[in-house]
């Protein structure tokens, strides 16, 4: 498969992601919605929408760096990714905001999620909330992060296509 058309599919993959993150917190706070699919009101799947928000980053940066010809893959893929991201940004290539994003939306899905547990000690406040509920902020903070996120490196993408 050619550079371009991986790149465009992580790129897809990516928006993918953060239509089902969108899709899911809307489901976690719309009482009609949650009637008609016939869940209790208290049901919500804000680490879902947290876990989505992730992928859609690291799709993300992942199609950013297939456009510049950086291949990560495993094993230790998501971290690779990261590290060639953050490289990125201190080369200059790349404004410091989508890394800063990219690091905080890896520590929330650290947090919250275990992904990683690395550093049990400081997995944070969240995680030890133990209603679903107790993660609406959280998980919004994710998806406007992933939204931002996306729409940056979609326009470095294109950009670099003209």
């Amino acid at each position: 498969m050619d550079s371009d058309r991986r790149e465009m599919l992580y790129l897809e993959r990516a928006k993918n992601e953060l239509d089902l993150a969108r899709a899911i917190f809307k489901l976690s706070t719309n009482s009609k919605i949650k009637l008609e699919l016939e869940l209790r009101e208290e049901v919500t799947f804000y680490s879902n929408v947290i876990s989505n928000s992730y992928y859609c980053v690291f799709y993300g940066a992942k199609a950013l760096l297939q456009s510049k010809n950086i291949i990560t893959e495993a094993p230790e893929e998501h971290r690779k990714t990261l590290d060639e991201f953050e490289k990125l940004t201190l080369s200059g290539e790349i404004d410091v905001e989508p890394l800063t994003i990219y690091k905080s939306v890896v520590i929330k899905a650290d947090e919250l999620l275990g992904i990683f547990r690395k550093e049990k000690a400081k997995r944070g406040e969240f995680t030890y909330k133990k209603l679903p509920q107790a993660n609406l902020e959280p998980a919004k903070e994710s998806l406007d992060n992933a939204e931002k996120f996306f729409k940056n490196i979609n326009l470095m993408i294109q950009n670099k296509q003209k």
